[in-house]
């Protein structure tokens, strides 16, 4: 049996329009910093590259006629949000991060909502009575790079249910299930109590569902927590964390995963579920 009514299933024209909304209103007012010579540089090489292929590969006016009509029908269904973070943010993110001394971070997803319920450094994320799924302890400290605890770090954390479905993007979900900010205690610890999620497919009835059809590619994403972990003074980390053996971990539709970010959990002290311990190293500003 499902937690959710069938007529409520999440399209991706709806995801869509929420991921671009959400999207609008973090970077509204936020004002460009790249200069014209480098957005020059940039444009012109991209273009480049794309006249490239089309020469390579001899493409026809059929072809790209379907492209055309493809990427207006990618702007129509509000997936540019998802198209970016599951085909691009993997390398911005690579080459942004790419001198971080200490935890490894990845991509953010388009699903992150920010001011999520504060909850202690010892705390249950908001969850239904009847939540489905495998009970979860996860729990870990915050230091920064030369070991020193962090006081105080928020660990902010999200995820997708049992089913796949994530709180705010979904249908039917309390508003904001399986998410909260937890604030580490005067060591830097946290305990965490949650469900573990399940992988999922990235919804195929809009544009990126056809581009993966017409490629023959598959859909799904590993099993993953969202984590967004800071402190004053430090950077902030941006993370996925995935599960040791789970479904496509090694085939990640977003390509994402690696190999400092895969958790391997046990058997609960407690008897329920699981528990895993992962820390969180934090590069200075």
């Amino acid at each position: 049996m499902t937690q959710h009514d069938p007529e409520q299933t999440a399209t991706a024209a709806a995801s869509g329009a929420s991921a671009t909304e959400r999207f609008r209103e973090r970077r509204s007012g936020a004002a460009a910093s790249t200069s014209q010579e480098r957005v020059h540089t940039l444009a012109t090489e991209v273009i480049t590259a794309v006249h490239r292929v089309i020469r390579e590969h001899e493409v026809t006016y059929d072809e790209y006629d379907a492209l055309k009509s493809w990427l207006i029908s990618v702007g129509q269904d509000g997936e540019w949000p998802l198209f970016l973070d599951v085909w691009i943010e993997h390398v911005v993110e690579e080459v942004a991060h790419e001198d971080r001394q200490g935890s490894k971070g990845t991509i953010e997803g388009p699903y992150y909502v920010p001011d999520s319920p504060e909850l202690p450094a010892e705390a249950t994320l908001p969850m239904r009575p009847d939540e489905h799924g495998t009970p979860l302890l996860f729990q870990g400290q915050v230091t920064a790079v030369g070991g020193a605890p962090l006081a105080g770090a928020k660990v902010e954390i999200w995820h997708a249910d049992d089913e796949g479905f994530y709180s705010q993007f979904a249908p039917g979900l309390p508003e904001w299930n399986l998410r909260g900010t937890i604030i580490a205690d005067e060591q830097g610890h946290f305990r965490i109590r949650t469900m573990q999620p399940a992988p999922y497919q990235i919804p195929q009835d809009g544009s990126c569902g056809k581009l993966i059809a017409a490629a023959g590619w598959h859909a799904w994403r590993p099993a993953h927590l969202h984590l967004k972990v800071s402190a004053p003074g430090h950077q902030l980390l941006t993370v996925q964390l995935y599960f040791r053996g789970g479904e496509h971990v090694e085939d990640d539709v977003a390509q994402a995963v690696k190999p400092e970010l895969i958790l391997d959990p046990k058997p609960a002290a407690d008897g329920e579920g699981n528990e895993v311990t992962y820390d969180f190293v934090l590069d200075p500003e």
